[in-house]
């Protein structure tokens, strides 16, 4: 075979060669590529800052949006719940409930955002009706609740909550309108350690529940609590036992909103796993441990870098991250499309396209907290129709205004007591977005409580299932009465307790915890004289005790809804309703019989102030 030897020739050019020729470069990988992708993104707050941000008394716990009925439902550690509903631009505040006397451990919304149940640390469950924003009932337990989830259908006649326990590895399902005290089915065989998260997939009627030693199971309500067959046969064959061999453990699990995937995040490790949901196969998995921020901060391959001092500082508030009473505040969260996942790091709340595994925005990168607990909604405040993928992408004007969108991401800060939103407004104003919507319980989060105040006080809120009753005290004119009402409040005495006698144009009354009006006692074990003084029953909305008779006082009292002259010098007056008047006739309007109100109304707790 003859072979040019020119080197001045082009030798790939040479017809002498025969066979295939190398090609002069290799080929380029081709990318992968979401279709739709800039849609779905649009769909995303635009702004890389926050917009506003809003306050409770404590530090926030959870963030939740309920999905079709469009609340935002905000939670903080000292057992306070707030009801915000969304508007065609932003949020209104709609309800407070204290719901809790310690902690909240768990939140859950139903499928259908109907439903929103808290778990709390004083070892109940309190489930609230969204449209109305009322406390519906309360699910007193044997031992303090770890998880809670919703694990009923879209638009089931009969809803189901699921409820584990730091007591026992069993899962406890009730009926999710608290209708009982006792749980329809208990799951007792499935877990061996205490069950620390769980999640509903809809599409499925499948749960996932997640245990401490980092065990993985699926269950279904619809087929006797047993694996269903729509997923995988063998666990042999998934991916399941990740955990296990990180020895990590889960301590939130998302379901995306079309069923297909459910991602978690996990400790010690701090990996996102994001699973295919029908065969449990890993399908992408995210790094976000100390010591990989380390290197990719050395090694200058961050998604940012940052100062070595903006690095120090951020690295220790990583470290107070991995307290285990915050870990289950760290979640992950689906976009409606179900591609992209978002999730708080050092860097801010990252979000990232599953399908070509890139971060395509990252939220809060350069504000001075770190996310952990997220929610987002990307509805259309004002719908109009159905709308498809392919109509949305297109230029129709009247389309696009008919469904604007006013999408919303909203976290929570590590040791903060605000709760930030992230929007698509651009004029963003540093001095106005932090709205002083509440006095601090603490000037500073991290602050010891100061000492117990005595036993008296000069207001107090009725914390009761139908709304707040703001009452004004008169400690100097009736100082024993104040000081009974003031000591059984703070011990709880009055918790759970019904409104058990309702007059229509006159009072309603409550205060006797056997709720027939023939019991309670006074803190000093006995009864205890009247205190008569200037202060007459010349207005509604009087606060008095109830008596037998003179000299007779309990622990029962009442509120008047008219004038009753005919009691001054007969009840002691230690109060007056100021606020929530709306709720007292609420009260007072109940249907009843004999005097009795048909459906029990409770005081959930009371607070002095």
């Amino acid at each position: 075979m003859k072979h040019n030897q020119d080197t001045g020739a082009d030798e790939s050019s040479s017809g002498d060669d025969i066979g295939p020729a190398l090609p002069s470069s290799a080929p380029r990988k081709k990318r992968r590529k979401l279709p739709y992708e800039k849609l779905y993104i649009s769909a995303l707050p635009t702004s890389p800052r926050y917009s506003k941000s809003l306050m409770h008394k404590d530090q926030l716990a959870f963030v939740s949006i309920t999905p079709y009925t469009d609340f935002l439902i905000t939670s903080s550690i000292d057992g306070v719940v707030k009801f915000w509903k969304k508007v065609a631009v932003g949020i209104e505040a709609v309800k407070e409930f204290k719901a809790h006397l310690g902690e909240i451990q768990s939140v859950s919304v139903s499928q259908d955002g109907r439903s929103f149940a808290t778990a709390g640390a004083d070892k109940t469950i309190k489930i609230f009706d969204v449209i109305t924003f009322d406390l519906l009932a309360i699910i007193q337990l044997e031992s303090g609740p770890r998880s809670i989830c919703y694990v009923h259908e879209r638009g089931a006649s009969l809803p189901l909550l699921a409820v584990s326990e730091d007591a026992a590895h069993a899962i406890n399902v009730y009926d999710g309108r608290g209708e009982s005290q006792k749980p329809i089915h208990t799951i007792s065989n499935l877990h061996r350690c205490t069950v620390t998260a769980m999640a509903y997939n809809n599409k499925y009627d499948c749960a996932v529940s997640v245990d401490e030693s980092g065990m993985v199971e699926y269950w279904s309500p619809g087929a006797a609590y047993e694996k269903p067959n729509s997923v995988w046969k063998y666990k042999s064959s998934t991916d399941l036992f990740a955990f296990k061999k990180a020895k990590s453990v889960p301590t939130s699990v998302t379901m995306s909103p079309d069923g297909a995937f459910f991602a978690t995040f996990s400790f010690p490790d701090r990996q996102v796993r994001v699973f295919d949901f029908t065969s449990a196969k890993l399908l992408r998995s995210y790094d976000e441990s100390i010591a990989t921020i380390t290197d990719m901060q050395q090694a200058g391959t961050s998604l940012q870098k940052l100062e070595d001092v903006e690095f120090g500082r951020r690295l220790a508030v990583e470290r107070d991250v991995e307290n285990p009473a915050l870990q289950n505040k760290i979640n992950v969260m689906f976009d409606e499309s179900s591609n992209f996942i978002m999730y708080a790091s050092i860097l801010g709340v990252k979000v990232i396209n599953t399908f070509t595994n890139k971060v395509v925005k990252v939220y809060g990168k350069d504000e001075p907290f770190r996310s952990l607990n997220l929610a987002l909604y990307q509805g259309q405040p004002q719908k109009k129709g159905v709308v498809t993928v392919s109509m949305a992408a297109s230029a129709n004007p009247l389309l696009q205004e008919a469904e604007e969108r006013d999408p919303m991401l909203v976290t929570t800060g590590s040791g903060k007591v605000r709760f930030y939103i992230f929007t698509n407004e651009e004029e963003i104003s540093k001095s106005t977005r932090d709205v002083q919507n509440e006095k601090p319980k603490y000037l500073n989060a991290r602050q010891q409580p100061e000492a117990k105040p005595a036993e008296s006080g000069s207001a107090a809120i009725l914390h009761t299932t139908y709304g707040d009753i703001h009452i004004r005290l008169f400690p100097e004119a009736a100082p024993k009465a104040v000081e009974n009402f003031v000591t059984h409040s703070r011990n709880g005495y009055y918790n759970a307790t019904k409104f058990h006698r309702i007059i229509k144009k006159f009072m309603i009354q409550c205060g006797d915890p056997l709720g027939d009006g023939t019991g309670g006692e006074s803190i000093w074990g006995k009864e205890f004289e009247d205190e008569f003084s200037t202060l007459k029953h010349d207005k509604p909305y009087t606060v008095s005790m109830a008596n037998a008779g003179p000299n007779t006082n309990g622990s029962q009292f009442f509120i008047t809804t008219e004038k009753t002259p005919w009691l001054d010098n007969k009840h002691t007056i230690f109060g007056r309703a100021v606020q929530g008047l709306d709720i007292v006739h609420r009260i007072e309007n109940t249907r009843v019989f004999k005097e009795k109100p048909e459906e029990d109304i409770k005081i959930v707790n009371i607070d002095i102030v």
